[in-house]
């Protein structure tokens, strides 16, 4: 079969959608079809259009439901799509009312949507292969990690800001891997690197490179105002980095209400709190390391691809 599968990432931009939008090109080449990816559909005779990102390839899904209106279009909502653009773009709505299935990359995404939509909605978890060569933890200090690129909705400087409210004998160092979106957003990260101690931003780096160093972690820390499912959880719980994350949806939805790592969003003085917590108190590391061990079996590939295997069969039998 042919698939179109629309990423509205550019190619040289390495963001959470770009890394989706290739794994899943890969599963579903693995399950036998021809998979093209690109950043808006082109008029291409497919037997099947997957979008990410109900917003931003809006155009590509009106285009090919008016080409083909009797073939299946999958829309992949993104984190923009469900907090936030649901409620303000009417196109990213119109996405979805012309979706024969949605594609949630966590649970409690669907109860934003418009009850009349739910039963349309598949939940599919983002899987992830470990690393090769693990790296191993330093001892000498206590590393974290930032991984995300420098935009408003990441609340990017927020670990920047809680290391240095850190006690002196802290050992926390934190780096950030993410491209700044913008050249306010670089300077912002070369003078916090240059005037804060505990705190390096590396900008991009290469993916490998990027889990390599999240591998090398104590911690990971998401600070996101909203996710619709970031593939930075999905990827630190199968490396085994305990996550400190905002109290947000996306987060919830994939590391359970339970989980004791959450911070309330925008709060410098918790997540300082938190993060010297885990530095100084070993069973709440390992309660977090232990609680994140369960979830992983969730994001293994092979689930993944079934997943996608089950979902092509309720559209083409």
């Amino acid at each position: 079969m042919d698939i179109t599968l629309i990423s509205p990432a550019p190619p040289h931009l390495w963001s959470g959608n770009r890394v989706t939008a290739q794994r899943w090109a890969t599963l579903l080449s693995a399950l036998g079809h021809n998979v093209r990816t690109q950043q808006t559909y082109t008029n291409e005779a497919s037997n099947l259009l997957i979008a990410l990102h109900a917003g931003k390839s809006a155009a590509a899904i009106e285009r090919f439901s008016k080409q083909h209106p009797k073939r299946p279009i999958i829309v992949a909502m993104t984190g923009t799509d469900v907090y936030g653009d649901l409620q303000t773009n009417p196109q990213v709505l119109a996405s979805l009312e012309s979706a024969t299935r949605i594609v949630a990359l966590q649970p409690l995404a669907i109860d934003i949507l418009p009850k009349h939509m739910h039963d349309r909605v598949r939940v599919i978890y983002q899987s992830v292969s470990l690393p090769d060569n693990r790296p191993t933890k330093r001892d000498d200090l206590f590393e974290i990690c930032v991984i995300g690129n420098l935009r408003d909705v990441k609340d990017p400087f927020r670990t920047a800001h809680a290391v240095m409210l850190l006690p002196e004998t802290s050992h926390i160092q934190a780096v950030h891997i993410g491209a700044a979106l913008s050249d306010d957003m670089a300077k912002r990260a070369k003078n916090e690197t240059v005037s804060n101690a505990r705190y390096t931003w590396l900008g991009p780096l290469p993916r490998e490179q990027a889990m390599q160093t999240l591998a090398a972690s104590r911690l990971m820390v998401l600070t996101s105002k909203t996710e619709g499912g970031a593939n930075i959880v999905s990827e630190a719980i199968v490396c085994g980095v305990p996550i400190i994350s905002s109290h947000i949806s996306g987060s919830i939805g994939l590391l359970g209400q339970d989980y004791p790592g959450y911070f309330p969003v925008g709060d410098t003085s918790s997540l300082a709190a938190q993060l010297h917590r885990a530095e100084t108190n070993s069973t709440f590391l390992e309660t977090l390391t232990t609680h994140i061990t369960q979830l992983a079996p969730r994001f293994n590939p092979a689930n993944e691809q079934t997943a996608w295997q089950n979902l092509l069969n309720e559209l083409f039998g």
